[in-house]
């Protein structure tokens, strides 16, 4: 148990390679940018991967993570229920997968597509194409996670895939279309940044493409910031980042949301904002016990 007027140290878990497509390195950079503004502080990081934070049952009071592993996960919650404050707790991170996202962003009415939770294991029966095919049961780890389908017949191979790799449910969302908009939050900061994914190549599997070039149609950012915060506070991911669909009438509507993303296009910036809101909390939790 931390004792007031001890140095605060804090354990960062990083991020398994294979819960990083295509973003290794910047997964890496920003976990590794936000460990030094934290040591600024006067704060003592203490930082190892995934794997050896299980393996060597490893345990603080203070955690930053982007744990994204099952076991990983599964001791953080036990951490937390014993009191370790853990940013983004692993409660959190579990809600961040597709199913629970997308029920828990209607329930707390962040604007999001019309979507569906279906079966695998049922024929696909909905009339909505096109539209999107997403495994329920975690993040997308592949390409052949998220599927965009036009008719029937590609639907059912999308469902076949998922039967086969034992994916139980699929979260099914209507096609939207519009200009495909990325965004970085911090909650808590003033921190905001968003982005077209097209224009600055910015990929993981190249999906972006479906909605084509970006049309610049006009929106209000400072909107889209308050549903982040809203989704972010309803999910319980202070640092986050996600997708959004703007209408030519300006309308937003969140696609995706993610706990703890690279922030690769902002990362500078972004760096010294996560240290802020982990510091405020640590600090927070030490004047409240």
């Amino acid at each position: 148990m931390f004792i007031k007027g001890e140095k605060i140290r804090i354990l960062g878990v990083s991020r398994g390679n294979e819960y990083s497509p295509n973003h290794v390195g910047n997964d890496a950079a920003i976990f590794n940018g936000v460990a030094e503004k934290l040591k600024e502080k006067g704060i003592e990081v203490t930082v190892c991967p995934e794997k050896e934070f299980v393996d060597k049952k490893l345990e603080a009071d203070f955690i930053f993570d982007m744990a994204r592993d099952r076991a990983t996960i599964n001791r953080l919650k036990e951490l937390e229920n014993q009191g370790a404050l853990v940013i983004n707790s692993a409660y959190g991170i579990d809600n961040c997968v597709r199913k629970a996202m997308t029920e828990l962003l209607i329930a707390n009415g962040v604007p999001h597509p019309k979507s569906f939770i279906v079966p695998t294991d049922q024929e696909f029966t909905l009339d909505l194409f096109p539209c999107w095919i997403k495994r329920g049961n975690s993040h997308a780890m592949v390409k052949e996670d998220v599927v965009y389908v036009e008719c029937k017949e590609e639907a059912d191979k999308v469902m076949a895939d998922f039967r086969k790799r034992e994916i139980p449910e699929a979260v099914v969302n209507e096609h939207l279309i519009g200009d495909l908009v990325k965004f970085y939050g911090v909650q808590g900061t003033d921190f905001f940044y968003v982005f077209y994914p097209t224009e600055q190549s910015h990929s993981k599997f190249g999906l972006e493409a479906i909605n084509g070039v970006s049309r610049g149609y006009p929106f209000d950012a400072k909107q889209l910031q308050k549903y982040g915060d809203k989704a972010a506070e309803a999910l319980n991911v202070p640092i986050y980042g996600g997708d959004c669909v703007v209408s030519k009438t300006g309308e937003i509507r969140i696609i995706d949301f993610n706990d703890w993303p690279s922030f690769a296009r902002c990362r500078e910036e972004a760096a010294p904002k996560i240290a802020e809101c982990i510091y405020r909390r640590i600090m927070s939790k030490i004047e409240n016990e």
